[in-house]
């Protein structure tokens, strides 16, 4: 009778079957979403800058987000901890959805991709697909037995941070590359391209070249790269120049700064950057060997 009186509590029948299918559907993709944000933080730190984070915060944003999901995630699939990680996937689906409803204007139509097997953009089917989700944290929750022993729940919220340092110190010390200046000016303001894929694109607006090179530019699709071109001359007609030769890249007014980082000696010139680092250069003297490059590395289609 004493052990019966200090067995724990369990759910029996279809309440056990249901509670345990909605933990499980959601901890797979918290736990995979967490472990790839993890495992990759300067393009996740990138999706956050995409996403409005300032840029002083992205990274730190970045590190909760991997770490507070795979953890929510482990915490659901656990029994005696479920109620636990329910409330916590709820919470974080609520401050997501919030956050992109309240920047809507801004960010319709943005990739916001937060699953690896998954490409979302910001629209009507983003806040279905989290509603979805947020129907499963609320069956997780309601089927299954109230939580204990929260100080083990610590443990593995150390390991997931330890792994994200880990992950991080790796990135950090691999990248090669010459690194770009942190910000470059557009429009009179100053804008980050040390977070994500970057394009720099050198041009003259009175060559010839530079356009027919800016105008196979912009028939490709491009897959979430940052475009910025930078008038070497003349810069009042860069607009102008972007404009007929129908490249939609913003125009920077930091040339002269960048050229001292990136030597050259004519353009057109073109610098590959991923996370502030270059990954190649792009001298265009055969436009279609550097198309092919671009190709190559999943930067266009």
């Amino acid at each position: 009778m004493a052990q019966a009186a200090v067995r724990p509590p369990r759910l029996e029948g279809w309440r056990w079957w249901a509670g345990t299918v909605c933990a499980v559907l959601l901890a797979i993709l918290f736990i995979v979403a967490g472990l790839w944000k993890m495992s990759d933080p300067l393009s996740t730190t990138a999706r956050m800058v995409q996403a409005l984070v300032p840029v002083s915060l992205a990274l730190p944003a970045a590190f909760a987000a991997g770490i507070v999901e795979a953890w929510a995630g482990l915490l659901i699939l656990i029994p005696k901890w479920r109620r636990w990680g329910a409330l916590l996937c709820a919470a974080m689906l609520v401050v997501f959805m919030v956050y992109f409803a309240v920047f809507y204007e801004r960010l319709k139509g943005e990739d916001c991709t937060c699953f690896p097997w998954l490409e979302r953009v910001v629209g009507p089917e983003f806040f279905i697909g989290d509603g979805i989700m947020l129907l499963l944290a609320l069956g997780a929750w309601i089927w299954a037995v109230p939580s204990r022993d929260w100080k083990l729940t610590l443990a593995p919220l150390a390991v997931f941070t330890l792994m994200a340092g880990g992950f991080y110190a790796y990135a950090i010390t691999s990248q090669k590359g010459l690194e770009a200046p942190a910000e470059v000016i557009v429009d009179g303001a100053p804008v980050s391209i040390r977070h994500g894929r970057v394009l720099l694109y050198f041009f003259d607006p009175e060559c010839s070249h530079c356009h027919i090179v800016a105008m196979r530019l912009g028939k490709r699709e491009w897959q979430n790269v940052k475009l910025i071109a930078l008038p070497t001359v003349n810069p009042h007609w860069g607009k102008e120049f972007l404009e007929a030769a129908g490249f939609p890249a913003d125009v920077s007014t930091s040339a002269a700064a960048l050229r001292e980082v990136f030597k050259f000696t004519d353009p057109p010139y073109g610098v590959v950057l991923e996370h502030g680092r270059q990954i190649v250069p792009l001298a265009f003297l055969d436009p279609a060997a550097d198309e092919a490059q671009l190709e190559k590395l999943g930067w266009i289609k």
